[in-house]
């Protein structure tokens, strides 16, 4: 690749034509972000477009009032993404999304301070290294995990694209969409001498998408195959039980109502899950999974309660896999909990939700620790819901991920596009089903095999036919290599374009 020295057009003043086009470059880039965040109305091209040309705008006119205007457009597209998906706005959220915000301006900030006067190898690949590197920071210190900044997610109607996460993980997409707009950049600005540099980001970007296209044609998964039944219960019932207890009760003021009327309401839904878990048994299914809080239990009535559930496992022959609301009497009120017992009655394991939702959610987090179980079936596993969006917790050798969940109709797609990419990332199938949301299974190669809205239907039983057996991944293997090296290719290219610098002011 050709090594010398480009001056990008930064460094000169720009004409009154250049100035006003700058404005229009800032305009069509921050409606583009908009567009690209994963929200409802995401346009996947939107992404890779975007970032085209903010770095257009950032690159041609001052450093400080160009980033800051950058800034801006960040804090607006986080702040479009909550309208959209109709995340709560508190305090916590708006905050941590404009946070987050920030960090995504941060590749920006360095493109514009080391670039210019940079090698043109520096100018094409640190922008795109210092956004994978953001957004791996972002996973590290968020409390947000992938929600949101992580544009992989973008891509979900890509499949042969998204092979790559199975290497890189999520942050190798946001990388070559990184690199896309450096090399159209540097066409812009070098149209006559840019050949090799757009051929080269072109055969990388052919060889990848003909790597993926290959693994989803070739290495298909194959072998045996099991029923599963997602369950969530009823809308009809769930409806009543709101109209007994109110929408909108805090688990303390649970604690504080008669107990035997709110275990009378809870029982009418929590008997709907355990008759609808017999009927899917009957049609089939040999792993039964709850969508979180399924059912609603009183501490006090916890006991029998999974007597009941294991005794539908043993008397079902199944592995059954109850989500529960679990009230407590005292603080923190509540527990977000799952529990599987194997087709003989056994409990297999129960685990606490690792990551409640910061702001919605006030109950301490579990420990962190994934259960997995051995089965004729595959090894099994589970988390719950928003602990999908963190890809460490994930990393998990797992033939088969049950992940119950509950969403909300703007949210639920999203939420479910993003669990995808885990599933890939992995070699996993994953299982998901979510209350009030959408819900489904994907293979491990992120093909769905089932897919269900919870909107405009009563029952919600969901069957889909999984592979038993995983694939190993490489980024199963090597975890957040990739990322690392980005962030310390980032952290070394600006510091040789420093030195550099200093060394011609010097000579």
């Amino acid at each position: 690749m050709d090594t010398q020295t480009v001056a990008p057009p930064s460094v000169t003043p720009a004409a009154p034509d250049g100035d006003r086009w700058r404005w229009a470059w800032l305009g069509v880039g921050t409606v583009l972000w908009l567009f690209a965040v994963h929200g409802r109305f995401d346009i996947a091209v939107a992404a890779w477009l975007s970032p085209v040309f903010l770095l257009r705008f950032v690159r041609t006119g001052p450093a400080v009032s160009g980033l800051l205007l950058v800034w801006v457009a960040s804090a607006l597209a986080g702040v479009f993404w909550m309208v959209e998906t109709a995340v709560p706005m508190t305090p916590i959220t708006v905050v941590g999304i404009i946070g987050l915000g920030t960090l995504t301006v941060l590749p920006y900030v360095a493109d514009r301070l080391v670039t210019p006067g940079a090698r043109t190898l520096v100018g094409l690949l640190l922008f795109p290294a210092a956004l994978a590197a953001c957004e791996f920071a972002m996973t590290l210190i968020s409390p947000f995990g992938t929600a949101f900044g992580v544009p992989a997610a973008t891509q979900h109607g890509s499949l042969a694209l998204l092979q790559v996460v199975a290497v890189t993980g999520p942050y190798g997409v946001g990388f070559l969409i990184g690199w896309f707009a450096t090399v159209v950049n540097h066409f812009w600005a070098n149209p006559r001498r840019a050949g090799r540099v757009v051929g080269s980001f072109a055969a990388v970007l052919l060889a990848l998408l003909l790597a993926g296209g290959a693994r989803l044609a070739f290495f298909a998964p194959d072998g045996d195959r099991v029923r599963v039944a997602g369950i969530s219960p009823d809308t009809s019932v769930t409806s009543e039980l709101r109209g007994a207890i109110g929408a909108d009760v805090t688990p303390q003021q649970m604690a504080e109502r008669d107990q035997a009327a709110v275990r009378a309401a809870f029982g009418k839904v929590n008997a709907n899950v355990l008759t609808r878990t017999r009927e899917a048994a009957q049609a089939g299914a040999k792993i039964v999974m709850w969508s979180e809080q399924a059912a609603n239990v009183l501490l006090a009535d916890e006991p029998a309660f999974l007597g009941q559930v294991a005794a539908v496992a043993r008397e079902s022959r199944i592995y059954l896999q109850a989500a529960v609301n679990l009230y407590l009497p005292q603080a923190p009120y509540s527990a977000n909990r799952v529990y599987l017992f194997d087709p003989s009655g056994e409990q297999v394991w129960v685990y606490n939700k690792t990551h409640p939702i910061p702001g919605l959610e006030f109950y301490p987090g579990g420990d962190g620790v994934v259960p997995v179980a051995r089965t004729p079936y595959g090894r099994l596993a589970t988390v719950i819901c928003f602990d999908a969006d963190f890809p460490e917790l994930m990393r998990v050798d797992a033939d088969i991920m049950i992940v119950p969940a509950r969403d909300w109709a703007e949210i639920g797609p999203v939420h479910s596009q993003k669990a995808q990419s885990r599933s890939i990332e992995n070699g996993y199938a994953m299982i998901r089903q979510g209350e009030f949301g959408v819900s489904g299974a994907f293979d491990q190669q992120g093909r769905t095999l089932a897919a269900h809205d919870h909107g405009g239907t009563d029952q919600h039983v969901v069957y889909s036919d999984v592979p038993t057996r995983g694939a190993a991944t490489v980024y199963r293997v090597i975890g957040d290599t990739f990322a690392w090296l980005c962030m310390a290719g980032t952290v070394v290219a600006i510091g040789l374009a420093v030195r550099e610098r200093g060394a011609r002011r010097s000579g």
